[in-house]
């Protein structure tokens, strides 16, 4: 049996990380979100600290020239040049999924894996969104904050992913062609998002997608 993977991009406070948790338990396989990192490290020997700190530049300008060139690739060896820049501490990620894809199944948290496994027929993309509103007050709430402050943060986070997204890729994030499926989970509520998801699944992936028994 072949294993399988599926990719969850979302907007902030959705709940897309919440559905993508509870998929992972009804499958029972891995969850992979931050972890991501850590595994990198271990595949690579650079410091960890350096893949977050890769993140973080993300904010500076400067990076945003050649904007439409797609920067996933094949990983620098440590004799080369670049082997600890941006461009490579990401590949480096992409290519712990890809190996990690041969060895499990997964649910994955963001990080442009619709981009890395486009090609690939064993896995399922998503994108979960709900409107502005309705991820502000989900924001308020759990992260206890003002509706100002929820709404500063909804919008910083979102331009982060996208500005991620479009860093590597090359390409515009949230948009649905770039999907196999595509969810609001502000109408549909997390369970009905988790049956979709599922059904989904079983229907791209085929027989080598099985759902546990409860």
């Amino acid at each position: 049996m072949s294993h399988y993977a599926i990719t969850i991009a979302r907007g902030y406070g959705s709940g897309g990380r919440r559905i993508g948790q509870k998929l992972a338990d009804r499958l029972n396989i891995d969850f992979v979100d931050r972890e991501l990192l850590q595994l990198a490290s271990i595949e690579s020997g650079i410091n960890e600290e350096l893949f977050g700190e890769a993140d973080e530049r993300l904010t500076k300008p400067l990076l945003f020239k050649n904007l439409r060139k797609n920067r996933v690739g094949n990983v620098l060896t440590p004799e080369q040049n670049g082997f600890i820049s941006d461009e490579n501490l990401y590949n480096y990620q992409a290519k712990v999924l890809r190996s990690l894809l041969e060895r499990e199944s997964f649910v994955v948290m963001g990080r442009a894996a619709d981009f890395i496994f486009r090609d690939y027929p064993n896995v399922l993309t998503v994108n979960i969104q709900a409107s502005r509103e309705f991820c502000v007050k989900a924001t308020m709430e759990y992260n206890d904050l003002s509706e100002k402050e929820a709404e500063a943060f909804v919008a910083k986070t979102d331009k982060y992913r996208e500005d991620f997204y479009r860093y590597y890729t090359g390409q515009e994030w949230n948009v649905p062609s770039n999907f196999d499926l595509c969810l609001n989970s502000e109408r549909l509520g997390d369970e009905n998002c988790i049956r979709l998801i599922i059904e989904a699944a079983k229907l791209k992936i085929g027989p080598d997608f099985v759902v546990p028994k409860e």
